[in-house]
């Protein structure tokens, strides 16, 4: 079992692997890299390494190794999905349509049956993707601009994630089983048959790579947008209804009085801090409390290290 890393050759990579090669197109990865490392030439290509690294080795290793979910890149995993979407919708799909359809006696009634399995399969794996990219990739995007989901979760996508290449195992295996090969045609045929194989097992690898890889690393990516979520409602609790015109009505003599409470001073140490009566204090405190609506000294606390009248360092929590 061999796992590669960032120093070494990208062509090392794929002269032991060379079904890699669709991968690097979906990466965003050009050919014509030379003698450079896979770090050097994901680098050229603006692609984040560990994201590349970890997609390669786990389609080449499975399961003994999965990538640690908060180093993956998610506009990484993002690139490589949809590209790797269009590559199967728009090229390769309609490639194996083609051999067969060249393989296939058009007059041959059984062969038209299986060109007619072969479009349903088409039509259930388009839209199998076309959901993804529909539903799927947009939320994810608005995650990567920090904007919390509503009605849909990464829980809801994998929950309904399954595999949709049955009818290309039936596919496969009628052809074998049942239809008549002769002469020029069965080497065409036997074409054909080899891609659909080769086809089973991307299907297969690129489920592995949205439920082992992409999932856990969205699913992540939730919790940390949740977790910002709930600091926001936090403050925006604290300070509900403070508006930025009422605290800029705060006078500095107001100002004076918060830093003073903060700093734990009772309402005679500010008067004769601040040189005024403790009746004077009393209404400063209560108009403070009216302008911001912020009663609590805990709630003033906070209220001057974000507004920058106190360093956090100077207070004690």
């Amino acid at each position: 079992m061999k796992m590669y890393e960032g120093d070494d050759k990208m062509i090392s990579l794929i002269r032991d692997n060379y079904d890699l090669l669709q991968m690097l197109g979906s990466f965003g990865i050009s050919l014509g890299f030379g003698d450079k490392t896979v770090r050097e030439t994901c680098e050229d290509n603006h692609v984040d390494t560990y994201t590349f690294l970890s997609v390669v080795n786990f389609t080449i290793n499975g399961f003994s190794d999965q990538p640690v979910a908060n180093q993956l890149s998610v506009p990484t995993l993002m690139h490589y999905l949809q590209a790797s979407h269009a590559w199967y919708l728009d090229f390769q799909l309609p490639f194996i349509r083609r051999e067969l359809s060249e393989s296939l006696n058009p007059d041959d009634s059984l062969g038209q049956l299986i060109l007619r399995l072969y479009d349903e399969y088409a039509h259930e794996i388009r839209r199998h993707m076309q959901y993804e990219q529909r539903l799927l990739f947009p939320y994810v995007e608005s995650l990567i601009d920090g904007l919390p989901g509503n009605d849909y979760s990464i829980e809801t996508f994998s929950r309904h994630h399954g595999q949709a290449d049955k009818k290309l195992r039936e596919l496969k295996l009628l052809i074998i089983k049942y239809l008549p090969h002769d002469g020029f045609h069965n080497n065409k045929l036997m074409a054909a048959l080899h891609d659909i194989y080769a086809n089973e097992e991307w299907l297969q690898q690129h489920a592995r790579v949205e439920d082992f890889i992409f999932v856990p690393a969205i699913r992540l990516l939730e919790q940390q947008i949740r977790q910002s979520d709930v600091t926001r409602n936090i403050t925006d609790m604290v300070f509900k209804g403070v508006s930025a015109q009422q605290q800029d009505t705060l006078s500095d003599r107001e100002k004076d009085v918060i830093i003073a409470l903060v700093q734990g001073m009772a309402n005679k140490e500010i008067a004769d801090h601040l040189c005024i009566s403790i009746n004077t204090v009393i209404t400063h405190r209560r108009n403070i409390a009216r302008k911001l609506q912020i009663h609590s000294p805990a709630g003033l606390t906070i209220y001057a290290i974000v507004n920058g009248l106190v360093d956090i360092s100077s207070v004690k929590l």
